[in-house]
């Protein structure tokens, strides 16, 4: 073989080393390591999540996402984020009022929000469910709601309660007194919503509440008798269950998630009567958020695993399936009145589709506010 042509080969056979050894160094660098997302969510979804997060496959970059779940309740989620006990790439509190809290809360502190507020490209809710009143259907009949609450039902509940009356002047001396329980707004955003919705309704608005309006005088001694006849508890779903399992010897009338009312319907079927489940004359969405962090630790792929998986949870079967489990899904697309839906199966039970004119969602530091005002005239 001639000289030229065996440094043509040469050369031919080098190149293809060379590019081999590329290939095979840009294989190995190559980080096929998953991405763990941890998120932190509100216990009201558990069984949603549970039953739809193995079908998310979502990857960055050939890199697959791992889902890290911890459940919460929605203010621990946002507290234990403030106080640095946790770093969560993505939190999820049952509403966009803990959202609103956590914003303010740490733009205060670090001079920056470490959570953009509901609605951003971040920060998506993915169901919703209103707050409601369960009560027992001879009970809602007394109160004269059979078919409607008055549009003073806060006012009506409050003086029932306060009442030394109670019952009697319903003619019914024999249950006593109005026995109405709800969650404390410190540890469950149920209370919080119900606060909220008293608070509102005491003002005669639903928007623009602000600090001045919570700490007036006339609302702390108005408040004030409501909170000492309220039962109050840790957890909304514990409400529902005891309500069912006691009956009206326990509870007349709790304020619970319309989504924990329709869980529990078909379980108090028979045992002290028919359960009604009625809607404020204004109502607030626990919308449950999922919202990607600003912290240090949220990387890049990370937040675009965020959105990948909220993208999956808002995909037309995973809403579907969170419809059947009772939460309003964000998929507008899907109709709350199916033959097999649950706000059909109950609509007798009083479920509605339709809801009434929501409040607006105040600052974080209105809420705050409204936090406090609780701790001191309820204790």
């Amino acid at each position: 073989m001639q000289p030229n042509k065996l440094l043509f080969f040469a050369i031919i056979i080098i190149a293809v080393l060379v590019l081999a050894g590329m290939f095979l160094a840009r294989t190995l660098l190559v980080n096929n390591d998953p991405i763990t997302l941890s998120i932190l969510y509100s216990t009201e979804k558990e069984a949603w999540l549970d039953a739809v997060s193995d079908g998310f496959e979502g990857s960055i970059n050939g890199r697959p996402i791992e889902l890290e779940f911890e459940a919460m309740g929605s203010r621990e989620i946002y507290l234990s984020v403030l106080d640095g006990s946790r770093q969560p790439d993505v939190i999820s509190p049952a509403s966009a009022l803990q959202i609103s809290i956590l914003h303010d809360q740490s733009t205060a502190e670090e001079g920056i929000p470490i959570v953009s507020l509901t609605g951003a490209e971040d920060c998506r809710s993915v169901v919703s469910t209103p707050l409601v009143l369960v009560a027992w259907q001879e009970r809602a009949e007394a109160l004269g709601w059979l078919e409607e609450p008055d549009a003073d039902m806060w006012e009506q509940l409050r003086d029932t309660m306060v009442d030394p009356q109670g019952w009697s002047k319903y003619n019914h001396p024999e249950w006593s007194h109005l026995k109405f329980g709800q969650t404390d707004p410190n540890k469950s955003n149920s209370g919080l919503m119900a606060l909220l919705l008293i608070t509102y309704d005491y003002f005669n608005k639903t928007a623009g509440l602000a600090s001045a309006d919570i700490v007036s005088p006339d609302y702390g001694a108005w408040f004030s008798e409501l909170g000492q006849f309220t039962t109050i508890g840790d957890s909304t779903g514990t409400f529902m269950q005891e309500i069912v399992a006691f009956g009206p010897s326990k509870y007349d009338i709790v304020a619970v998630y319309e989504a924990t009312a329709i869980e529990q319907i078909e379980n108090a079927a028979g045992r002290y009567g028919e359960l009604r489940v009625y809607y404020p004359p204004s109502t607030v969405l626990s919308d449950h958020p999922f919202c990607a962090l600003h912290g240090d630790w949220v990387t890049d792929d990370k937040a675009a695993a965020a959105r990948q998986f909220v993208d999956y949870l808002l995909s037309q079967p995973v809403q579907a399936k969170a419809l059947e489990l009772g939460f309003r899904p964000a998929d507008q697309s899907i109709a709350l009145d199916g033959p097999n839906s649950p706000f059909s199966r109950y609509a007798a039970n009083g479920i509605k589709t339709d809801l009434p004119p929501e409040v607006e969602v105040p600052a974080g530091e209105v809420l705050n506010t409204l936090i406090n005002f609780w701790n001191r005239n309820r204790r």
